[in-house]
């Protein structure tokens, strides 16, 4: 595995002069904010040795390299899900391949089910702590050597970024919620009963992602900061039904806020 990701990483290399120190994760949806992006080089992942391919509508697919908030970026635009049948290795590959390209600060997006009866749909919430329900860990197996054995997670989303976004939302008067994200394997939408378990479990938001890369960041020494876009409401005593396309709908409807959000803390990054 190591070798592949070097060998992935030097292919890189090859094919762009571009050497950005923060990268992008773009998640359901949400693939819109790469138009904010002054492209320099595109890749599609099938083109990229050892690169997983996003099999989800709505991911197009592309590893992207530009400037966006007048700072180099990387950008995935569609990530890859457990539930796609990857293993978490495959599902995490990007993250390893972003540390040995240099990448230093990790932003990472979601549509996501909402838990906390102050959510509405089309709330934009800033993740300050996640719960995994995975049931596989992204860091089994031998230890990679980016990071300890038993890495530390007591602050896993970067206080100062958050402090910025916070700032941002107040600056620009954009609505922002606050709160934790659970994650789950997927492909299922929640039940009721278990939106309320995940609700009691402390959870405000819950969806099928995230978890497994921001944890291989923070073992590779990455700062994180996550944004979900709340695109259906799991509380109430009538939970309406969901589909993929409506969690589109709803994500598309804010992304230009969610892209000020990350186009206005990149710029304020040294």
């Amino acid at each position: 595995m190591l070798q592949k990701i070097k060998d992935t990483a030097d292919w890189i290399r090859c094919h762009t002069q571009s050497r950005p120190l923060t990268a992008i994760i773009l998640g359901t949806g949400l693939g819109r904010l790469a138009s904010e992006i002054d492209i320099i080089d595109a890749f599609a992942y099938q083109d990229i040795p050892n690169f997983p391919v996003s099999t989800v509508e709505g991911h197009q697919g592309r590893l992207l390299f530009g400037r966006l908030g007048g700072k180099e970026v990387m950008a995935l635009e569609g990530r890859f899900h457990f539930y796609e049948g990857y293993d978490m290795k495959a599902v995490t590959f990007p993250i390893r391949v972003m540390y040995e390209l240099g990448i230093k600060n990790l932003f990472v997006s979601n549509a996501s089910g909402g838990l906390n009866p102050k959510f509405s749909v089309g709330d934009l919430m800033l993740i300050t702590d996640h719960i995994n329900f995975m049931p596989e860990h992204p860091l089994h197996g031998p230890n990679f050597p980016t990071g300890p054995r038993f890495p530390d997670m007591h602050q896993v989303y970067d206080k100062e970024f958050l402090d910025q976004a916070r700032e941002i939302a107040r600056e620009k008067g954009i609505k922002v919620q606050e709160g934790v994200y659970i994650a789950t394997q997927g492909p299922t939408y929640e039940t009721p009963a278990e939106y309320r378990m995940f609700r009691t479990f402390g959870g405000d938001a819950v969806g099928m992602s995230t978890v497994p890369e921001v944890i291989v960041a923070r073992h590779s020494g990455m700062r994180v900061f996550g944004i979900s876009v709340i695109t259906d409401m799991g509380v109430g005593a009538d939970i309406p039904e969901v589909s993929h396309e409506e969690v589109q709908r709803a994500a598309n409807a804010v992304q230009p806020l969610m892209a000020d959000i990350f186009r206005e803390i990149i710029k304020r990054q040294p």
